[in-house]
């Protein structure tokens, strides 16, 4: 049965990569490499916080062009409710141009709630935000983002210790102006949670952006690869959660 399931997930995810490599519009694959440390809440403590730091390259391993330092403050509402206000900068090369001075300095506010939904094996999270994006040279934009995530773990009922699990999410991003949307992202991947703390993920992200200029509108494979360490505070029950990147 669980060869089955396995091998179910796998199709799954194999095709969902050839129809998003239909779509791509650029040829070269990127890497988005992503560390996030986490102090979740638990049976005891509503209050927690995370932080992260991203790089992305243009091509595989190489060209290296943007960056970002994010973190944010969170709070369980409810069992399966919580918010977050967040905080972030964001600095964008031209990768043709990589000792010229920045392109895009972003600095950004977003608030989040997640709400997740626990299906027996199947592990679902909703996740709203709305952005506020102050850049150095162009005009303030707001965003609004939607996310639908979804992970399985496949040797476990739920995510634990020595645990793979598959990982799928889609992400729309739209704005206040037309063209309202901006952006979608769709991601598959596997991970594996190695203890309580510590958990690797690498799939496949394809990136495609609008815009009213053409030259700007198109799609973009990635590796991402994904590297999360959760503190776990002594004597309190941690709880189920969904593993996910926080961008």
């Amino acid at each position: 049965m669980l060869g089955k399931r396995l091998f179910s997930v796998i199709c799954l995810l194999i095709l969902i990569v050839c129809s998003s490599n239909v779509r791509a519009q650029n040829g070269k694959t990127g890497t988005w490499g992503i560390v996030t440390v986490t102090l979740p809440g638990d049976s005891t403590h509503r209050w927690g916080g995370y932080i992260e730091l991203q790089t992305r390259t243009n091509t595989f391993f190489n060209q290296a062009f943007y960056y970002e330092v994010k973190g944010g403050i969170s709070y369980d509402i409810a069992k399966n409710y919580t918010a977050l206000i967040g905080t972030g900068r964001y600095v964008t090369y031209d990768y043709n141009e990589l000792d010229e001075p920045p392109t895009v300095l972003e600095t950004r506010l977003w608030e989040q709630m997640t709400v997740n939904q626990l299906l027996d094996r199947i592990k679902i999270e909703h996740r709203y935000r709305i952005e506020q994006r102050f850049f150095d040279h162009t005009p303030y934009r707001n965003r609004f983002r939607y996310r639908l995530n979804l992970a399985i773990p496949i040797n476990h009922r739920k995510v634990e210790p020595k645990t793979y699990y598959a990982a799928v999410f889609d992400e729309i991003f739209l704005n206040n102006k037309a063209p309202h949307f901006e952006r979608n992202r769709l991601y598959v991947g596997m991970g594996y949670q190695f203890n309580k703390s510590l958990s690797l993920q690498l799939g496949w992200m394809q990136q495609y952006n609008y815009s009213l200029n053409s030259a700007s509108t198109g799609g973009k494979n990635n590796l991402a690869i994904n590297v999360q360490y959760r503190f776990n505070r002594k004597n309190t029950k941690p709880k189920e959660h969904i593993p996910g990147m926080q961008d």
